[in-house]
């Protein structure tokens, strides 16, 4: 049992809440996940710019900064508790290949508007860790981990990112996910980690890249990846939600004239401004739901 939560802006009205509004919804959904938690956030982006989400784990800020700047041209860099955002003109591919053989480090996502962070330990500890209220953005997504398929560690722990700008949050487990994780890598898609849910992410990853679109590639998924789940998949332009044709998985969407938010119950908005007036909504089995894309 895990928690997902997700918001997407329809308007300019709440971006300066945004963290403080995903922050409730993670902190609320602490009893379907205690063992970890995590957020992806997606902000306005700089021209020819793309930013890089590291986890130092246990180096110090001061020597991973010494030893990238030697590496790479960076435009800025800022450290968020144990986390580095690492902002750069220089290609993606050399920058990815010295991020991924980097030692001691963990590289969580990267893109031109999206950062991400995650963390072991109870959510409202890690929403307080990374200091999620005073984030701002367009939209976001969320999870709250009970460990399941794997062990509990930041490469653990959810969002998932292989892909530019994209991520995915999910709440349930696949059946085939070992058969799928040895043809991706064949196809060039690398895992960290055992979790299942990495390899839904790399599935998504791979048939974008391939030009198949997020929608075409999410219904697609209901007969290619087996097993119960409630996916949320992030990317520059907003985000989708599906679940399975069984639906055991619970999710609830709110929609008002200003925002999308949905999670796996309704306790984790009714904090949330307006939603007494939001239309209040499961999404149906087997139905791919987008905003933004």
């Amino acid at each position: 049992m895990c928690g997902i939560v997700g918001i997407y802006l329809k308007s300019k009205k709440f971006e300066k809440n945004l963290g403080k509004m995903l922050s409730g919804m993670l902190i609320n959904m602490g009893s379907r996940g205690p063992d970890s938690a995590g957020f992806a956030i997606y902000k306005n982006e700089k021209k020819k710019e793309f930013k890089y989400s590291v986890c130092i784990n246990d180096l110090t800020f001061e020597k991973f900064k010494k030893d990238i700047l030697k590496r790479i041209k960076i435009t800025n860099i800022q450290k968020n508790s144990d986390h580095v955002i690492i902002s750069t003109k220089e290609k993606t591919e050399k920058v990815l290949d010295i991020l991924n053989n980097f030692k001691g480090i963990s590289l969580v996502g990267y893109g031109k508007s999206i950062e991400i962070f995650k963390q072991i330990g109870n959510p409202k500890d890690v929403v307080k860790k990374f200091n999620l209220e005073k984030f701002s953005g367009t939209h976001g997504i969320g999870h709250t981990r009970m460990a399941t398929e794997s062990a509990i560690t930041t490469d653990g722990s959810h969002p998932y990112s292989t892909g530019s700008d994209e991520c995915l949050v999910h709440n349930g487990s696949l059946s085939n996910h070992n058969n799928l994780r040895r043809d991706l890598t064949k196809k060039g898609v690398n895992f960290k980690s055992e979790n299942d849910t990495e390899v839904a992410a790399g599935y998504i990853s791979n048939n974008l890249s391939n030009k198949k679109s997020l929608k075409e590639t999410l219904k697609n998924s209901l007969s290619e990846l087996d097993g119960f789940y409630t996916f949320i998949t992030g990317t520059r332009k907003g985000f989708a939600v599906v679940r399975d044709e069984i639906a055991c998985k619970p999710a609830v969407i709110a929609e008002t004239k200003d925002y999308v938010a949905i999670a796996s119950e309704f306790q984790a908005m009714a904090h949330l401004p307006d939603v007494n007036m939001a239309k209040i909504f499961e999404p149906e089995p087997g139905i791919v739901y987008s905003w933004g894309n």
